[in-house]
């Protein structure tokens, strides 16, 4: 292997999907790449396991993939040793999310979550069709939800979440609560993971993400790639951070930079 061995951790929507039509197809010659040099591709996302099982599929990914903004890993059968496949949370449960949003409504806050929605009202905020409005609403350990409150009540029901040890990050498009962890921590874990089984490789880290809601687990990589696009201008990285600006948005700029990184550590 040439170079250091990297591991790619990739956010998706508006990062390696379309934001619109979630189309990848661009990227087809990256990932290609990628699985010809046996580069582990670790897709990172607000989605859920039922989403990214059938995206993982499309695609033929078979690496371990982060769900829900970090609520959980999940790492396939027989992956790192021999045994079944191991899914690990990071957060408090859905349900416990729940009951703090009901109290916050009780107390005049005005927001729509998805499980106050039917699939077919999920499917019309999102343009999925209505499969895919079902495993989007199927989580583990966070609720996407839509504000429609004042603005200037944004922030008191962020410190509301925060006193009850929750938080309130901002995606592409939904704002989504969830416990004290993010994408950074549990790609810190799974690098651990193949520190611990591969321990004669140098491994190195690349993240690509758009907004931020990826802004941790970009300044916890190696080498972070922060794609065009709405959210862009709003991630604030460490200065002296080595940072990857791309040109263009969605799977176009990814197949890109994707393609320019393993050129930079000398894949041939």
């Amino acid at each position: 292997m040439a170079g250091p061995a990297l591991i790619v951790f990739s956010d998706l929507d508006g990062t390696l999907l379309d934001h619109d039509t979630y189309d990848w197809s661009p990227a087809r010659p990256a990932l290609e790449r990628l699985k010809a040099l046996a580069i582990p591709l670790v897709l990172t996302s607000s989605k859920t396991r039922a989403e990214m099982d059938d995206l993982r599929a499309q695609m033929g990914n078979h690496h371990p993939f982060i769900v829900e903004n970090g609520a959980a890993t999940v790492i396939p059968g027989d992956y790192f040793a021999p045994g079944p496949e191991q899914v690990s949370c990071l957060g408090a449960g859905r349900g416990e999310i729940l009951e703090h949003l009901r109290l916050l409504r009780s107390q005049g806050f005005r927001f729509i979550g998805f499980a106050d929605m039917t699939d077919a009202e999920v499917a019309g905020h999102t343009g999925l069709d209505p499969e895919g409005a079902r495993r989007a609403r199927d989580r583990i350990a966070t609720e996407p939800l839509l504000w429609q409150g004042q603005p200037s009540e944004l922030e008191q029901f962020r410190r509301a979440l925060e006193s009850e040890g929750l938080q309130l990050l901002s995606g592409g498009r939904f704002l989504h609560v969830m416990g004290q962890f993010d994408k950074a921590g549990a790609m810190a874990q799974l690098v651990q993971r193949y520190r611990s089984a591969w321990p004669e490789e140098d491994w190195q880290t690349v993240a690509l993400g758009d907004s931020p809601n990826d802004q941790a687990m970009l300044a916890g990589a190696d080498l972070a790639v922060v794609m065009a696009g709405p959210g862009a201008s709003r991630i604030t990285l460490p200065s002296g951070h080595r940072v990857i600006r791309s040109q263009q948005p969605g799977p176009v700029g990814w197949n890109q930079c994707v393609l320019e990184i393993l050129e930079r550590y000398g894949y041939q």
